[in-house]
């Protein structure tokens, strides 16, 4: 009979002593690793202003001549308006901008009657689609569309057309989101507004004048 007793109450010291460590391995449950929290959203419209740099060429081609091509450069600046959708980390947006410039430049070719033909740009727009893939704050982009603007054609005596021509515009660039809901981002573009015809009335014969630049661009962008 001791010995049953001395059994048991063994037994019950065991229990006792592994019950608060059973019980703690029950509360502790599976180990669940954190969820992942998104970072930075480039979702959403914006609004901003840009400046920058164009250089390019243009020439003057008509049944007895052409100058040949000249160089065409000068400053630009505007207002641009775009929305952004960010699916994972890639970033889809349109965007549209409309600049002044003050893209120009002449020629001299005596040989061709050329005395001091200018070509000049008065103001850019584009319309473009972008496509981005984020690193958090930072946005390298591809950008490409539609591009719309003027070109003035001016002869030696003064005499100038005004032509609106419809063109493209490819390229890309990187934007970053500094502060809050502002960014800023560096652009390059190439433009082709293809040719306007500067009536025999100014130019003495119909002649096709082109232009097409390689536009930089600085921007600065609020996000709504």
């Amino acid at each position: 009979m001791k010995r049953l007793l001395l059994a048991v109450s063994a037994g019950l010291m065991a229990v006792s002593m592994a019950s608060p460590s059973s019980a703690a391995d029950l509360n502790r449950g599976a180990y669940k690793a954190p969820m992942y929290v998104a970072g930075f959203s480039w979702t959403g419209f914006y609004v901003g202003i840009n400046g920058g740099y164009g250089f390019g060429k243009s020439n003057w081609t008509n049944v007895f001549r052409t100058t040949g091509d000249f160089d065409v450069k000068g400053a630009l600046a505007g207002g641009t308006l775009g929305y952004n959708l960010q699916t994972g980390a890639w970033v889809f947006g349109l965007e549209g901008d409309i600049d002044y410039s003050w893209m120009k430049g002449s020629v001299t070719n005596v040989a061709v009657g050329c005395l001091g033909c200018e070509t000049k740009n008065t103001y850019l727009a584009t319309g473009r689609g972008r496509i981005g893939y984020a690193w958090d704050r930072f946005l390298p982009y591809v950008t490409g569309g539609a591009a719309f603007g003027n070109i003035k054609s001016t002869t030696f005596g003064g005499a100038s057309e005004n032509k609106s021509k419809l063109g493209y515009v490819l390229g890309a660039g990187v934007e970053y989101a500094f502060l809050g809901a502002w960014s800023a981002k560096i652009e390059y573009n190439y433009v082709d507004l293809g040719k306007a015809t500067c009536g025999a009335a100014t130019c003495g014969v119909d002649t096709d004048v082109k232009f097409k630049a390689n536009i930089v661009k600085l921007g600065v962008n609020y996000r709504f």
